[in-house]
């Protein structure tokens, strides 16, 4: 039988600058007892936000349990109901006005992941808290190539008066590295895609980005030899594997560069800089782009605005054409409510749709990589119309390497003020960092 010499986890294919780790192959597993470590070393966590709440009584399944039955708005993850949890009862004080006046979608956004106030201001003197999802990044980021990546399908800004005199700081950031330093999410996947796969052209600009494009076509491309010297190394089932990763990196490289060739067509002024023209097509591509970082461990931390809070876009693609944030102050109107139902349950459709991409995903012995993440989907609102804080909506999504326990409906408070924090400590716990305090917690959220 031909033997094969093991490879570090941390196997890279490389040529002219471009250094692309490899998902976990049996070669990176040599022993039983290498395997088990392997497990504990790579949970993952992952924050999602969507916007200006949800209609609360279809969202909220009508039973506790782990019988419950989906609600309306949750009925595309059905496919995935036996992996995650719908955590009822939670909310956020710190997005409470506390004295401040208006602001409620700057704040909703900036307390999120914190759990602090915001100070109120639109100059520079900003000033929140630091986020969990960097918490985790200072202890295990130094292990990865990106320490946390940061998604956005908004442009971003970090000056500005966006909210009732708060910053667009407060409200374009989910993730805080201080007090003071948002961390901006990237919005254009050609940027994300080059961050994570390509380090010689980093920082390059437009112009110069372009024409290394069109000389080398495809990043793949520069890596190509190497990984041709790496599938004589491997066995028949990592050779497979190894050849069905650079395919969906291949296909996910054409995407982007469709988007990129569509932006080229159009008029001046009027280019996405290489962003789909479809939101349903953008929100995939990060979804896609995510997945690819946790399945080679580029990072194991992300964070993912869908949109910022009081976005007004509007849903043309599902027959929605009034503005989101306008819609959230429905007043009780029917044909309003219809329309927010869509809305939420367009969102909940891609959230579906990656949950399904991490279960199918192989993760080495350790399963699927749903079955190693820890993923949060939620919103810093649940009644936008009346800018509630409490009671919000959230999910949590995986297993977190067999630390969490999906498949049910829990309700942790009926008045729905228990700090959402106190959700993140557990999290946080379970990840193998653990903190003394986040913003406002109190302690560990059990049963979860």
């Amino acid at each position: 039988m031909r033997r094969f010499e093991p490879l570090s986890r941390r196997t890279f294919l490389r040529g002219m600058g471009t250094a692309m780790a490899l998902p976990s192959l049996e070669a990176m597993l040599p022993t039983q007892a290498a395997a088990k470590e392997a497990v504990k070393a790579t949970k993952r966590m992952a924050f999602i936000y969507a916007p200006n709440g949800v209609i609360v009584d279809k969202w909220r399944p009508s039973k506790t349990g782990r019988d419950y039955a989906l609600s309306q708005t949750l009925e595309p993850l059905k496919g995935v109901k036996d992996h995650f949890q719908v955590i009822s009862g939670l909310g956020h004080d710190k997005a409470n006005h506390n004295g401040d006046g208006g602001g409620d979608h700057a704040r909703a956004n900036a307390t999120f992941l914190t759990g602090a106030q915001a100070r109120k201001t639109s100059g520079a003197d900003i000033r929140i808290g630091i986020s969990v999802d960097q918490m985790a990044a200072q202890k295990v980021g130094s292990n990865t190539k990106i320490p946390s990546l940061e998604l956005s399908c908004d442009r971003a800004r970090l000056s500005g008066n966006c909210d009732s005199g708060y910053s667009c700081a407060y409200q374009f950031n989910l993730s805080w590295a201080s007090a003071s330093t948002p961390m901006a999410g990237e919005a254009n996947p050609r940027l994300v895609f080059e961050r994570m796969f390509e380090d010689r052209f980093a920082g390059l600009d437009d112009t110069k980005r372009a024409q290394h494009i069109r000389y080398h076509r495809s990043i793949l491309d520069l890596a190509m030899d190497d990984a041709k010297s790496m599938s004589r190394k491997l066995g028949r089932n990592d050779q497979r594997k190894l050849d069905e990763f650079m395919t969906a990196v291949r296909e996910l490289e054409k995407r982007i560069q469709h988007a990129e060739t569509l932006r080229d067509t159009l008029p001046a002024g009027k280019k996405p800089s290489g962003i789909p023209g479809s939101y349903k097509d953008h929100i995939r591509l990060m979804f896609d782009l995510m997945l690819l970082s946790f399945q080679t461990d580029t990072t194991r931390i992300s964070t993912f605005l869908l949109a910022h809070d009081g976005s007004n876009r509007s849903f043309r693609e599902i027959g929605v054409s009034g503005g989101h944030h306008g819609l959230s102050h429905h007043k009780d109107e029917a044909s309003k409510i219809k329309d927010l139902e869509k809305i939420d349950r367009f969102y909940i459709e891609q959230f579906a749709y990656f949950l399904e991409r991490l279960k199918t995903t192989p993760d080495g012995p350790a399963g699927s990589l749903l079955d190693q993440s820890m993923i949060v989907y939620g919103s810093g609102l649940s009644d936008a119309n009346r800018h509630r804080h409490n009671r919000l909506p959230v999910l949590l999504a995986g297993r977190g390497g067999g630390s969490l326990n999906p498949g049910h409906h829990i309700d942790v408070d009926d008045t729905g003020d228990t700090p959402m924090t106190n959700l993140y400590m557990s999290m946080l716990d379970k990840f193998g960092t653990p903190m003394p305090r986040i913003g406002d917690s109190t302690g560990l959220l059990k049963h979860v």
